[in-house]
């Protein structure tokens, strides 16, 4: 017994580290796009960059059965290909920094997410995805935002966090009931290819235009995001989810705000007020504390 409850806490902490990873490789490529992406179409990137990912992975790609690739075609569509489509598409409604504030709400629909597969309720889980949420929203709440948003788009954020959100449980719950043949590697272009395919009709519309005013650091920056981005801290993401228990994965969901604030002060000189980055950051390590079992 106390050598099950070791592996399950080195399983644990594996799985934590590769949830941080992905979160810290996330939080930098928010100024690397900003800097160096700014007027290139949003359905051009996203398809190259997860273009790229899919070939990234394809060596690793072994043949597990058609269920096993059509239940990953169709969780990478949702996951990255309608998550992409819907987040892109709130940015015709919303402010950025609308946009961001109504992220923080995927660590809720997580914890519920998986109280309905489990058909129970863990009052311990929404409270860390609820404090989550109350920490990312301290830090990337501002007094001029305005409340007469857009209920479109919304509703458009709100769809893109339940997909993410769909997206990482419905692959935590299939791949532990796979056999050893269905590794993560294994399967992972799958997911990608899910992914690519929703969002190639926008790609194919926009990269005769776009592909002859990229410039070399552009490419470059795509590149960075496939490889990187898309590819190692999706993979590394949906890893650790497979690992951590449903609350520890909800609060991380939220990780990449006070990281993503972190890195643009101290890699991109970019100003925010730090009594708020504090402040969230202080509810989110409760919320982390919280979910720990």
């Amino acid at each position: 017994m106390k050598g099950i409850r070791v592996t399950n806490v080195v399983r644990r902490g594996q799985g934590v580290w590769c949830l941080v990873a992905a979160s810290c490789i996330w939080a930098v490529s928010f100024g690397v796009i900003g800097n160096n992406l700014v007027g290139i179409p949003a359905s051009f990137s996203a398809g190259i960059r997860l273009w790229i990912a899919l070939l990234v992975f394809l060596p690793w790609t072994r043949w597990t059965g058609w269920t096993d690739m059509l239940v990953c075609l169709a969780i990478g569509a949702v996951q990255f290909g309608l998550m992409s489509l819907a987040y892109m598409a709130s940015f015709a409604y919303l402010p950025s920094h609308e946009v961001v504030l109504f992220t923080v709400m995927t660590p809720v629909y997580v914890s519920l997410l998986n109280d309905l597969h489990d058909r129970t309720f863990h009052l311990r889980n929404l409270l860390a995805a609820l404090l989550a949420v109350a920490g990312s929203a301290v830090i990337v709440w501002h007094s001029d935002i305005e409340f007469s948003r857009s209920l479109i788009g919304f509703l458009l954020v709100e769809a893109s966090n339940l997909c993410f959100a769909l997206g990482q449980m419905a692959y935590r719950f299939w791949m532990s009931r796979r056999n050893a043949h269905a590794t993560d590697l294994s399967v992972f272009c799958w997911l990608y290819l899910g992914g690519a395919l929703v969002l190639l009709p926008g790609l194919l519309m926009t990269s005769s235009p776009t592909c002859s005013q990229l410039t070399g650091m552009q490419w470059f920056t795509l590149a960075f995001l496939g490889v990187i981005v898309s590819g190692a801290s999706y993979f590394l993401w949906n890893r650790g989810a497979r690992k951590t228990s449903p609350g520890t994965l909800a609060v991380l969901n939220n990780l990449k705000i006070p990281l993503g604030v972190a890195a643009s002060l101290l890699l991109f000189g970019e100003s925010a007020p730090l009594l708020s980055l504090f402040a969230g950051g202080i509810l989110i390590l409760l919320a982390i504390l919280t979910s720990c079992k």
